[in-house]
């Protein structure tokens, strides 16, 4: 049952709109674990090396698959004469947005083969209207790709009755996400498991599909990051030591244990909550799978310390499945609802896509300009902010000289150890006074929250620094993130 053309071109049209009306940074990783990988990789192959890896990378946790992407979309543009920066940043999240599209209308392909059209376009609008899937289906994030993979291996899963089953492809998608996200294998152990269960030829399933869709695709992984890294290295067995096994992500904040059943589910689910519940009563027993990978995911994840609503993102899509049976059955109600559905996540998609935390990326078109400055070469950008708040070079794309706070978690057991941007924070006078203790030393151009400027005023005023910019960031401002940017300009800079 493939889905009609329109109704591709009707997703591709509105997830390209969705991709220009999302200009707000969600998390750091967004640009850090893909983009500027992939600038990075970019100006390797064109042997001008400048570019920032994260501790990640030197830590072997994260793979090149992934940025290796971007880095070919780049390459791409640079071939045809086109890596205008403004290209560079929009290209890879409108390629997300096609793909983001395709999703979509494999959702409804497959709602429309294991029941009928009408469900299927229930569903379908449920996973347009969805104000979460707005807000990250056109991002760079490798939380998106997972979903995006997700999607396209559910529309392959073998669920009773269905004729559209493929066990090597899911299992070959499936792998694909988890070369992607390492975590990707979580809502899936309730799936291949069940799926296992059910396959009558168990020797059949593990000898033609689980080892050669395993080598194949761990294998392509392992030479990519041979190539990059220069060294064989399995960096999914790293990352779920490192963020599972050892728990280090709760170096970047700790939620309790009920957050994803008290706020992280119930704010990705948005008004679609009472309409999930509502269609997990309804469903029939064979969707039951469904329904387990969503609370075999929430409770695995809930376990975890560091929480973060991205991290369910994945299992969305399952619930948009229950979401869309609900809104079938409703009958008489389903326009009222519908129209509910569309206005309730209207506001909250524009609000956060257009509003909520634009600062960050709107300050880098400042910097940009300083790339067409012909003293381009003695300005030096120190970006006073928590650390990786802006994206870097994949926005500026110029050899600038840049800083920021660092925080790096600490890896060798120091109890004692407090990372830069904290050291900064504690005492951002003596850390300024002591980093630049020469005037020579000095940025030409500091960037940094509004909620910083009385600190170091006397420091901005020693170091002959105006204000040039200020730029709207959010309206929640919180602890070190103010509600506005400002840009200071050092006057005697650049006259000697």
């Amino acid at each position: 049952a493939a889905a009609p053309l329109p109704l591709l071109a009707l997703a591709v049209a509105l997830r390209a709109l969705n991709c220009f009306l999302v200009q707000t940074s969600f998390v750091p990783d967004e640009y850090w674990q893909s983009l500027e990988v992939a600038h990075r990789l970019f100006m390797i192959l064109n042997i001008l090396n400048y570019g920032y890896l994260t501790w990640e990378w030197a830590n072997r946790l994260r793979g090149y698959s992934y940025p290796l992407i971007f880095a070919s979309i780049y390459k791409v543009l640079q071939l045809l004469g086109k890596d205008d920066v403004q290209l560079l940043i929009w290209v890879p999240r409108l390629a997300q947005a096609v793909l983001a599209a395709f999703a979509d209308v494999k959702l409804y392909s497959l709602v429309q083969h294991l029941e009928d059209a009408e469900t299927a376009k229930c569903v379908f609008f449920c996973q347009l209207c969805s104000w979460f899937t707005w807000y990250s289906c056109t991002r760079t994030l490798t939380n998106t790709m997972e979903t995006i993979l997700t999607i396209f291996a559910l529309s392959y899963y073998p669920i009773k009755g269905s004729k559209m089953g493929n066990s090597c492809k899911y299992l070959a998608l499936v792998a694909l996400a988890i070369v992607v996200r390492p975590t990707a294998v979580i809502p899936w152990m309730p799936l291949v498991f069940s799926h296992f269960l059910q396959e009558q030829r168990k020797a059949d399933l593990i000898l033609k599909n689980y080892i050669p869709v395993g080598l194949v695709t761990v294998g392509t992984s392992l030479i990519i990051d041979r190539v990059f890294f220069g060294e064989w290295v399995l960096v999914q067995l790293n990352f779920l030591k490192f963020n599972v096994l050892h728990n280090l992500g709760t170096f970047y904040g700790s939620h309790p244990w009920h957050w994803y059943l008290s706020q992280g589910l119930p704010v990705i689910l948005g008004t679609h909550l009472p309409f999930f519940v509502h269609g997990c009563v309804l469903a029939p027993k064979r969707y039951h799978v469904f329904l387990t990978a969503v609370i075999w995911t929430v409770v695995l994840y809930s376990t975890l310390s560091h929480k973060e609503f991205r991290f369910i993102y994945p299992v969305l899509p399952f619930c948009m499945f229950f979401c869309g049976y609900s809104l079938k059955h409703l009958k008489a109600w389903k326009k009222a609802a519908a129209s509910f559905l569309v206005l309730s996540n209207l506001i909250p998609a524009l609000y956060t896509g257009l509003i909520h935390q634009r600062g960050t990326l709107d300050v880098m078109s400042h910097i940009q300009q300083l790339c067409n400055n012909p003293e381009q070469s003695q300005a030096f950008v120190f970006i006073m902010m928590p650390c990786h708040s802006t994206p870097l070079y994949s926005h500026v794309h110029c050899p600038l000289k840049m800083r920021f706070l660092e925080c790096p978690p600490d890896l060798t057991g120091n109890v004692s150890y407090i990372d830069e941007a904290d050291v900064f924070y504690s005492n951002p006078l003596g850390w300024l006074d002591k980093e630049f203790y020469n005037d020579t030393l000095l940025p030409s151009h500091l960037i940094l929250f509004n909620v910083l400027e009385q600190e170091i005023s006397s420091f901005l005023t020693s170091g002959g620094y105006e204000k040039t910019t200020t730029i709207f960031h959010t309206h929640v401002p919180q602890g070190r993130v103010g509600s506005h940017i400002y840009v200071y300009r050092r006057k005697t800079e650049i006259n000697h």
